[in-house]
């Protein structure tokens, strides 16, 4: 059995489902993972993670933690309470504390939080973040 996560092992700490053509996606051919997006690096999976985050506050005017988290893991497939307040106490936050997405040490901090979550541990470096956000385009 594979001790390391679904999302750590397709370079998508996100867990983020295939829909989107996002840059630096292993190619169609090579991909076995029917339903998750599989990335050539972290740094690409970490990149989609930002520019969805940032699509939450610019498109959907969504502004808080809680709302962040609500849309990110819906409750429908999550246990969106208990996501909710793990992030928040990982960021030392109220869950109802605004989001700032331009914010790199926040951002930062949100994403490490995220994927703890989705995969019970955060494996990066904060290099790897740092290569992201230069690759959304910060």
């Amino acid at each position: 059995m594979n001790s390391v996560s679904r999302g750590v092992r397709n370079n998508n700490p996100g867990n983020i489902r295939k829909g989107e053509p996002w840059l630096g996606l292993i190619a169609r051919p090579m991909q076995t993972d029917q339903a998750f997006c599989q990335f050539i690096s972290p740094e690409y999976g970490i990149r989609a993670m930002i520019i969805i985050l940032r699509g939450y506050q610019q498109r959907y005017g969504l502004h808080t933690l809680r709302h962040f988290i609500e849309r990110w893991a819906p409750a429908v497939e999550n246990d969106t309470r208990s996501y909710v307040c793990h992030v928040a106490d990982a960021l030392g936050v109220c869950p109802d504390s605004p989001v700032d997405t331009r914010d790199h040490q926040f951002m930062i901090a949100l994403l490490q939080a995220i994927i703890r979550h989705e995969n019970g541990c955060q494996p990066y470096e904060d290099e790897v973040f740092l290569r992201a956000l230069e690759l959304a385009g910060s």
